[in-house]
């Protein structure tokens, strides 16, 4: 992959490299990268200027951007995946030193297969198509074990993508929000457990105690 574009691959060739990869959790990081990761792209929302990918190439960038508002888009609860920073997110990680080729290979590999596949449906790469053939082709590999063979390499790129940008997504306070989280506040007074709590738990306060005793 590091020899060709990725995009100069015939749709053959791409499955047949594609193939090679164990696609399924190729795209896995750690807990404490992905943390790290969310908060430097977090950290962007306070800079002014345009972000440069280290990795992706600038049709990728575009690319991964149209896909990832594709799986988590603006809503009335909360921003779109880009507004997040999702793909600077993605980018911090596929950059990162300790990144493995496989990883890189499996993100390049796979965007190159979503833009054939595209271009096979509909005569243009995935971000060039409309809402409609996007998500037309989406509907067929989003469920893995349902995808038709052919489409089993693509539908384990995309499953990975998704994971992928829904930890970037939910590591951000925007996620935190669209989750409704309210850990790490302050609770200036304790009340105690609620009644309806304690009593499922089969647990109460013993008296004066803070407490509950079985």
């Amino acid at each position: 992959m590091s020899e060709r574009d990725p995009h100069t691959l015939t749709r053959r060739e791409l499955l047949e490299l594609l193939a090679t990869i164990p696609l399924a959790g190729a795209l896995g990081f750690g807990a404490p990268r992905v943390a790290n990761a969310a908060r430097l792209a977090a950290a962007l929302g306070d800079r002014e200027g345009a972000f440069t990918p280290r990795f992706f190439t600038a049709h990728e960038w575009r690319t991964v951007r149209v896909l990832v508002d594709d799986i988590i888009p603006r809503d009335d609860r909360s921003g779109s995946a880009t507004d997040a920073r999702v793909p600077e997110f993605m980018d911090f990680m596929l950059a990162d030193a300790d990144t493995s080729a496989k990883a890189r290979t499996a993100m390049r590999g796979g965007l190159a297969w979503m833009d054939a596949e595209c271009v096979e449906r509909f005569g243009a790469r995935y971000a060039d198509c409309d809402t409609a053939r996007r998500h037309r082709l989406l509907d067929d590999i989003a469920w893995p074990e349902r995808a038709r063979p052919e489409l089993s390499q693509g539908a384990a790129f995309f499953s990975d993508f998704r994971d992928l940008t829904a930890s970037g997504f939910w590591a951000t306070p925007m996620g935190w929000r669209d989750l409704r989280y309210v850990g790490n506040t302050v609770h200036p007074e304790w009340r105690g457990c609620p009644e309806p709590a304690l009593r499922k738990l089969g647990v109460a306060y013993a008296d004066g105690d803070e407490h509950p005793a079985r």
